[in-house]
């Protein structure tokens, strides 16, 4: 199945934390000097038009990301403002978000020489757009399965790899897929940083993923999740995140900046991390 776009979900509160996420990352990563391979399983469009028909039948930026770009001034954290300085890149001016960056912008704009990016997307038209907007940069993008394309990229040239994985989960399948791949790519690369997100559904399939997870032979996995205060009835109620070798202090880091959108005055969260998987 390839119906699902992104441009309906672009900017809403799980992608908040999913880029949150991996702009921390990336931005620790940066501290040591040396190459870092980034992969993005299922990349979709790297630039997301937040008045679009598509973003606008949904507004689910307008209680995401625009909530926080319009609190930015209160976010305590100070490792929010590499997340806000990548939105002040896109938008010129002070109102409200008109573009949100997907995951490949978000990958881009971090790296530096000696890094290298690959894509992944099948969707036919979410993939043309992706190439079109890389063929001007040092990034691969690869028409492909993203799970199956990154196992046969592993081990990566660069002595670092850092990997998001994020399928829509519209296939039921893709949960137990998602954890097998991920032990298969932690054997292949056991130093590497992998990101897995998933939805929190009212269904509880999510929990499939996580027995999964904590099947492999994957070490030192932490677990964030973050939970809507006022859910709908059905479908997706929080956000989930597994980032594997975590960068030391991330964990703690990465609290205070959930701690500063929870709340009903930002995003009307609550989050909860902890260790799926010890060392």
């Amino acid at each position: 199945m390839l119906s699902y776009l992104h441009a309906f979900h672009a900017g809403n509160f799980a992608d908040v934390q999913k880029h949150g996420a991996l702009a921390l990352v990336q931005t620790m990563m940066r501290a040591k000097a040396s190459g870092i391979a980034c992969f993005d399983t299922h990349a979709g469009s790297a630039i997301y038009d937040l008045r679009s028909e598509r973003a606008r039948k949904t507004g689910e930026a307008d209680h995401g990301v625009q909530r926080l770009w319009g609190a930015r001034d209160r976010l305590l954290s100070g490792d929010w403002k590499p997340f806000l300085d990548v939105l002040k890149g896109f938008n010129a001016g002070g109102g409200e978000l008109s573009v949100y960056p997907g995951s490949p912008a978000w990958f881009q704009h971090f790296l530096r020489d000696g890094d290298a990016l690959t894509l992944f997307e099948l969707h036919p038209s979410e993939g043309e757009q992706l190439a079109e907007w890389a063929s001007e940069a040092p990034i691969r993008v690869l028409r492909q399965d993203g799970l199956a394309g990154l196992l046969r990229q592993l081990p990566p040239r660069q002595p670092r790899l850092l990997t998001l994985i994020d399928p829509s989960y519209e296939v039921k399948t893709d949960y137990i897929e998602v954890a097998h791949t991920l032990g298969k790519a932690w054997h292949k690369c056991r130093h590497g940083i992998f990101l897995v997100w998933y939805p929190i559904l009212t269904s509880g399939l999510q929990e499939q993923l996580k027995d999964a997870v904590r099947g492999t032979d994957a070490r030192k996995i932490l677990c964030s999740e973050v939970h809507l205060n006022n859910p709908p009835e059905r479908g997706m109620v929080g956000s989930g995140m597994l980032v594997v070798n975590p960068p030391w202090g991330f964990d703690s880091r990465f609290a205070a900046m959930m701690s500063d959108v929870a709340g009903s005055d930002v995003l009307n969260l609550s989050h909860d991390i902890g260790w799926l998987v010890p060392e």
